[in-house]
Order: C-alpha cells, then sequence, then structure tokens
C-alpha cells in the first residue's frame, strides 16, 4: 500500500474520482491524499489513511493549516517531504483565500487597540465575511500565534468551545484573545456575540486558559469586550 497513486487498491483512488465527478466530489481526507501522492511503506498506511490520520489527529481542516512542520511530521507516515508538500498546498490555499498569516510571534499584548491598528484595520478593510479568529498569548503576554476559527455569521454552531480551545491547548497557550469583524463596518456587539464570548469566557475559565478580551472590527474603529468591562 505504499506505492503511488495508480497503485491504490479501488475505492481508494481519489485521482479517479476527481476526473469524473469533479473536486468537490473527493472529501478531505482524499484532497489530502492526492497531495500526499503516496502512502508509507514502514507503517503499511496508504496516502488515504494518511489523510484520514491527519484530521483525526488535528481535528479540522483549519487546525491541520495551522500545524507546524514538525506538528505534522509526529503522525506516523508523514515525513519531511510528504510534510512540506502539505504545508504548501495548506499556505497557497490561505493564499488564495486571504485567510490570516499567523502575526509575528514574540510580540507582548498590551491592549486592544494595539492589536487593531497594527494588524487588524487594514487587513478586515474590505472583508465581506465575517472571520473568527484567536491570538494564543504565552504566559507574559506574548504572541504565539494567531488561528482562525470559523468563517460566516457568528453563532454557537460555529464557534465551539472545543475549535478554539484545541489549538491553544496545543500551543500551550496560557491565554487568548478572540477577534472577529463584522462587514457592516459597526462594531457593536450583537446579543450573539455576547453570548458566545460568555461561552467561551466560561471554558476558558474551566480549562485555566483565561480570554483577555474579545475585540470587534469595524471600519476603522473597534470594540473591545474588556475596554467596556464585559469581562
Amino acid at each position: 500500500m505504499n506505492g503511488g497513486i495508480k497503485n491504490w487498491p479501488p475505492g481508494e483512488q481519489p485521482r479517479e474520482k476527481l476526473l469524473k465527478l469533479g473536486s468537490s466530489a473527493l472529501s478531505d481526507a482524499e484532497l489530502l491524499a492526492l497531495i500526499i501522492g503516496c502512502g508509507d511503506a514502514a507503517t503499511r498506511r496508504s496516502a488515504l489513511d494518511l489523510g484520514r490520520d491527519l484530521l483525526r489527529e488535528f481535528g479540522s481542516l483549519r487546525l491541520l493549516a495551522d500545524a507546524s512542520l514538525s506538528e505534522l511530521q509526529r503522525v506516523k507516515g508523514v515525513g519531511p517531504a510528504k510534510g512540506c508538500s502539505l504545508k504548501a498546498a495548506l499556505d497557497l490555499a490561505r493564499r488564495v483565500t486571504g485567510a490570516p498569516r499567523p502575526i509575528e510571534s514574540s510580540i507582548r499584548y498590551t491592549c486592544a487597540a494595539q492589536v487593531f491598528h497594527e494588524h487588524l484595520n487594514n487587513e478586515f478593510r474590505d472583508a465581506r465575511k465575517e472571520y473568527f479568529q484567536a491570538l494564543l498569548l504565552d504566559g507574559k503576554n506574548r504572541i504565539i500565534s494567531r488561528v482562525q476559527i470559523s468563517e460566516g455569521s457568528l453563532n454557537q454552531s460555529i464557534v465551539h468551545p472545543r475549535e478554539v480551545f484545541n489549538a491553544a491547548v496545543r500551543a500551550s497557550a496560557a491565554a487568548i484573545i478572540l477577534l472577529h469583524n463584522h462587514p457592516t463596518g459597526d462594531p457593536t456587539p450583537s446579543p450573539e456575540d455576547a453570548e458566545v464570548t460568555r461561552r467561551l469566557c466560561e471554558a476558558g475559565d474551566l480549562m485555566g486558559i483565561k480570554v483577555l478580551d474579545h475585540i470587534i472590527v469595524g471600519e476603522d474603529h473597534f470594540y473591545s469586550f474588556a475596554d467596556q468591562g464585559h469581562l
């Protein structure tokens, strides 16, 4: 099962499936298998097996895209070559969609205005969708990385504590800052914004990962739950 795609057994041929039905017919694991290209002889895992293993390990494509090369290689059968192929493909997808690249690490967070003026205002100026993200911080409030949690209207179904804190736990973060934008340009929080913030703060308290702030980005101005005394 360690051969190339053309040697895969019947039922595990995503290339033929793509040619016949188009890429939208493929599962996430099948698309990853096409990037990986071949399986691993040592573990007797096909490329499709490896694709499934990666999704099982990281939980979602978003979290997989934020994984480092060394984290990818922790999955048995994913070596430097496969890891580099995955990182290249996922980063290309990030660039096409305009998803955020991590804010430079080691910058110390001091206030919501710093994050807004230095990073968020220009980035979300022309955004037509809502993006929910999290800044992960260490014990000295230095930024470790930024991860994207969801796209679309903010509600409890797409912003789940599991996805938010999974990334924080993997990064050994001591605290997080929640971020999202309002394409209307008005950063005033909705009732849904307030409820999601409350739920995530409660989850953070249980896990020992403090939610320092929730910043909503509008057009040239922002709303900070912390600044308004609502955390």
